[in-house]
């Protein structure tokens, strides 16, 4: 498993530093979770963030900061049937 994401705190916000997001490269490091999901649009209540394979628990968000390499899956849940 990957690092835990209650562990990564601390902004360390770099030029050129990168974060793989769903498969695409973007300059969220240093930004929180809460910071990136916010900007990015996202309706928190319904997703899931999974941050170098490891699930991030919804009460983890604003302290858990995104760093240079990390690759990060964020799941909707879409309604439907």
């Amino acid at each position: 498993m990957g690092t835990d994401p209650v562990q990564r705190q601390g902004n360390e916000r770099k030029d050129n530093a990168m974060v793989k997001i769903n498969g695409e490269e973007t300059d969220a490091a240093g930004q929180t979770v809460a910071e990136h999901i916010a900007s990015a649009g996202y309706n928190a209540a319904r997703i899931v963030v999974e941050l170098n394979g490891d699930i991030v628990p919804k009460g983890r968000y604003a302290d858990t900061v995104l760093r240079d390499g990390d690759s990060v899956e964020v799941v909707c849940f879409m309604g439907g049937g």
